[in-house]
């Protein structure tokens, strides 16, 4: 006889109940909007914040992120695929919303149903796009030099015809600084002569009367190293989450900006260690003398990068713990032994502050060989996460 096995369905931890969830970010809300409002000090009178919430708002929560900023006011968002568009619209965020990569003009349909802003990755995709028949909003995209997407800025002719077709209402021209973050020579004079090509660009077309549609060049490092530019968007990505990609350049974050994200879990059991003993897989790790461990479900699996065993820290009790061994899928182990209040249940700090100890997604990201983008982005589903003032 068959039977079926009826499995409890168990509640997500919260309110009180979140010390005992095993892992959780805390996402500051009241932060994230000092951060959209101290950006948009930062630009020039009739230039606007355009929100980059792609890949989950650079694991922030798309939606939590994009309705804490649509309830502040910001009405203009970008994201990299059609599937984050819909589940903005279906999420209830109104205002603009633009697809910053490719949709396949097959798909068009679903850009008119929920009334999404698609980038012309290039002359051929703007006339597939046309070709439907469908009244769209597009995005004219510029390559000025990055060679990813976008229209030549020495090709004009391609560009033009697209802007007089009747189904395209091209709302929208833009182009993407890709060595804003560095301030080699070299990578300078090629920003500058980026943002060159594009408005001469623009001066050709305004000179052959055609009326040029909103422009937008900078996103985070942009803003900061290339202020000023005749914009009517901005598109802030890491910036707007309180961080930059590179640890060498945190300062300069404007002061009011602060991280928004801060990761943490709790130690699930301690292990007192004899000296010569080895831990976790391939034994990389071995105690110098009696040591004390602390196992804290947090692994690989949630996104804290394996790279990381025996060569980071994490907070516990406010002081930095040594992780020891190598990083599992789904817990590691951290050397206390120098943390004797340290306990079952005692909060651990990944990224964010604890006491008078704090560590940063820019450190953390350097240690495991990335940048601070990647890092929160591969932030997983099983991380709670938890919207606080």
């Amino acid at each position: 006889m068959e039977t079926t096995m009826q499995l409890e369905r168990v509640p997500l931890p919260s309110g009180g109940a979140l010390k005992k969830a095993r892992t959780w970010a805390l996402i500051h809300t009241d932060t994230l909007r000092a951060n959209a409002a101290a950006i948009k000090e930062l630009l020039p009178g009739g230039c606007s914040v355009m929100a980059v919430v792609k890949a989950n708002a650079y694991g922030h929560g798309l939606l939590e992120v994009s309705t804490c900023l649509n309830r502040a006011g910001i009405r203009d968002f970008a994201v990299a695929t059609l599937e984050e568009g819909i589940r903005l619209r279906q999420g209830g965020v109104t205002g603009n919303i633009l697809i910053l990569g490719y949709t396949p003009a097959s798909l068009a349909g679903y850009l008119r149903e929920y009334g999404l802003a698609q980038t012309v990755a290039d002359a051929l995709h703007g006339w597939q796009l046309a070709k439907t028949g469908l009244p769209l909003d597009v995005h004219l995209k510029i390559d000025t030099g990055m060679h990813r997407l976008g229209i030549p800025a020495n090709r004009p002719e391609e560009i033009l015809p697209l802007m007089t077709i009747p189904t395209l209402r091209v709302t929208g021209l833009f182009t993407h600084l890709c060595a804003a973050d560095s301030s080699r020579p070299e990578d300078v004079a090629f920003t500058r002569r980026q943002i060159g090509d594009f408005f001469e660009l623009t001066r050709q077309l305004s000179a052959r009367g055609i009326p040029l549609p909103a422009l937008h060049v900078q996103s985070s490092y942009g803003i900061l190293r290339y202020p000023g530019l005749p914009c009517r968007f901005a598109r802030p990505g890491i910036l707007l989450y309180g961080c930059l990609s590179d640890p060498e350049t945190m300062g300069e974050i404007p002061a009011p900006i602060r991280p928004v994200l801060s990761w943490h879990s709790r130690i699930a059991l301690t292990r007192q260690i004899p000296e010569g003993d080895t831990v976790g897989y391939g034994r990389s790790w071995q105690a110098r003398g009696p040591r004390r461990l602390a196992v804290i479900p947090v692994g690989y699996g949630d996104g804290y990068p394996r790279s990381l065993s025996n060569c980071h820290e994490v907070l516990i009790c406010g002081q930095r713990a040594p992780i020891a061994g190598r990083i599992c899928m789904d817990q590691m182990m951290a050397d206390i032994t120098h943390i004797p209040q340290a306990h079952c249940g005692s909060l651990v700090t990944l990224i964010g502050e604890q006491e008078e100890g704090h560590i940063t997604a820019e450190e953390t990201a350097a240690r495991a060989g990335t940048i601070a983008n990647e890092l929160l982005c591969r932030l997983g589903d099983r991380i709670r996460r938890v919207t606080c003032p």
